[in-house]
């Protein structure tokens, strides 16, 4: 039988975006507000909000309701190293869909699920069985996710979970990018800045961002490093991370 949200459902899940908006802004990821209300619409034992990147094993922030962050050591190792091997964590970058709300028994049964590494080493020690994944748009080459997850003798998230998470997914997304920009306000460029941007954001090179702009390579390096001045970086990728902080989806 197909969930069918109620007005009990939709304020919940309004809640947590008001939250958002009028509690006290913090430097990184979400307001506590926002992962209480979130938890309180679908229903968790541990809830994370994480960014990092999967190739390099670089963890931005890391966000957790009730339980203590996991900084270093043997457990974060077995995360990484049993990363690219679970479907259930991997799925989202090798995929590239980060709007569909996912869950460890899309990939597994129990008992496979039991048998991966990722339980083994990392999950179950930790007691938790259940997961389910919330992705946000993030900057090339990086990952943001929300994670709700279960202890054993939990029951698994069902279609309710599922429906509400897929309501709150693009009202989360906004919300990110407001903060974002509160916390970021947008570079001070000037028009031309900004359009050569645009174009190294598009993967172009100097040369064809020349062609484009018809002016010289000479030219574009000199406005690259103005750029890269402006705004404290050092590279074309930290120039775009900075001025296009995640992409509009």
């Amino acid at each position: 039988m197909t969930y069918q949200v109620n007005d009990s459902d939709l304020r919940m899940l309004l809640d947590v975006v008001d939250v958002g908006r009028s509690d006290t802004l913090v430097e990184e990821g979400l307001p506590r507000g926002v992962l209480e209300h979130a938890s309180d619409l679908v229903r968790c034992d541990v809830l994370s909000f994480v960014e990092f990147d999967d190739e390099r094993r670089i963890s931005y922030f890391d966000q957790s309701l009730t339980v203590e962050n996991i900084e270093d050591g043997d457990e974060l190792d077995a995360f990484w190293n049993n990363y690219w091997d679970d479907l259930s964590c991997c799925y989202p970058t090798v995929s590239g869909d980060i709007r569909t709300i996912t869950t460890v028994s899309d990939f597994y049964t129990s008992r496979e699920m039991h048998e991966t590494g990722m339980y083994v080493e990392y999950l179950g020690p930790l007691g938790l069985e259940h997961e389910a994944m919330v992705c946000l748009s993030a900057p090339a080459g990086r990952s943001r996710r929300l994670l709700f997850s279960r202890e054993r003798g939990s029951p698994d998230f069902d279609d309710r979970d599922r429906l509400l998470l897929s309501l709150l997914r693009p009202h989360l997304n906004e919300l990110y990018q407001e903060l974002e920009s509160r916390r970021r306000p947008q570079p001070d460029l000037t028009p031309r800045q900004w359009e050569l941007m645009r174009l190294v954001a598009a993967g172009h090179s100097n040369a064809e961002i020349a062609k484009a702009l018809v002016v010289s390579t000479t030219t574009v390096r000199k406005h690259l490093e103005n750029i890269f001045d402006r705004l404290g970086v050092t590279s074309r990728t930290g120039a775009v991370a900075r001025v296009f902080p995640s992409p509009p989806y």
